[in-house]
């Protein structure tokens, strides 16, 4: 395993694999890898010939500046696991590597980009379209991995791609979870003890209402998630939509949409860590 720091040396090798007729899988991260990450980098590793894993914590993305500061970053952890994974680049720059000169390109995808993370995080995703798409002009990926747990980013990112007419196929993979269904998430590693022992209670109100959607209105649904999940000492319901799978945008009954998923975002802990997770009610 190769780890890179600059743009050129990175492309100079893979103009030699591509040259060799290798494939180019990429798997974007901001590091504080976890079995999540490494389950997109051995899908990658089993579908390409070459696999690069970009580990960069992009600033233009965090709209709170002590968010950036203390995001988790080990990356003599990260390049263990990867190394493990049989990942063959990892892509480690520096903030003045990606962005020499500001970013001012601005990126708006509405209704995907506008609803949930969009209102609730001003410029999150203008962030993640500089990075991404800087990320797939630099290593012109064939493929590219993301984590369903990142639902909504997925929807911008593709909207991204057709809006710039990349040639790269995004890749979807499942939600990876602890045995007591804690998504896996990088934040995770905030979490104290007895704030970590709390944050199942998400998923469990999740799985819950799937069950009991059968036979409740969906606003008695999304009532039922937000009450269980405010009832844990230490949890706090930021926003939960129920929304059509595609456009994003809110349902108001079952009927109204074939595809039909329930997105949170839940305050854990006093200083506090903020989870993501979703659950799928109806699928095409």
């Amino acid at each position: 395993m190769r780890v890179f720091q600059k743009i050129v040396d990175l492309q100079n090798a893979l103009f030699e694999a591509r040259k060799a007729g290798k494939t180019i899988g990429l798997v974007p991260t901001m590091g504080a890898l976890h079995e999540g990450h490494a389950s997109l980098v051995r899908r990658s590793v089993k579908e390409n010939g070459i696999t690069v894993v970009s580990v960069f914590v992009n600033p233009t993305q965090f709209n709170d500046k002590n968010d950036l500061k203390n995001y988790p970053r080990d990356l003599e952890a990260d390049c263990r696991l990867l190394d493990e994974c049989k990942a063959d680049f990892v892509f480690a720059p520096e903030v003045e590597e990606m962005y020499p000169t500001p970013d001012n390109r601005h990126f708006e995808y509405p209704p995907v980009s506008t609803v949930m993370e969009g209102t609730h995080r001003p410029g999150h995703f203008n962030g993640v379209c500089q990075v991404v798409s800087r990320l797939f002009y630099i290593v012109r990926p064939d493929r590219a991995y993301f984590g369903e747990k990142d639902w909504q980013q997925i929807a911008v990112v593709k909207a991204m791609v057709h809006h710039l007419q990349l040639d790269v196929q995004i890749v979807e993979c499942p939600i990876v979870r602890d045995a007591d269904g804690l998504a896996r998430s990088s934040r995770n590693t905030l979490l104290a003890p007895d704030e970590r022992a709390i944050a199942p209670a998400i998923y469990k109100a999740l799985k819950t209402s799937i069950d009991y959607a059968k036979t409740h209105t969906l606003q008695e649904t999304h009532d039922k998630v937000v009450a269980d999940i405010n009832a844990v000492d230490g949890l706090e319901v930021e926003y939960y939509a129920i929304v059509d799978g595609n456009t994003l945008q809110n349902v108001a009954n079952w009927d109204d949409s074939p595809y039909v998923v329930g997105c949170i975002t839940v305050y854990c802990g006093k200083t506090p860590i903020r989870l993501i997770d979703h659950i799928k009610y109806k699928e095409v």
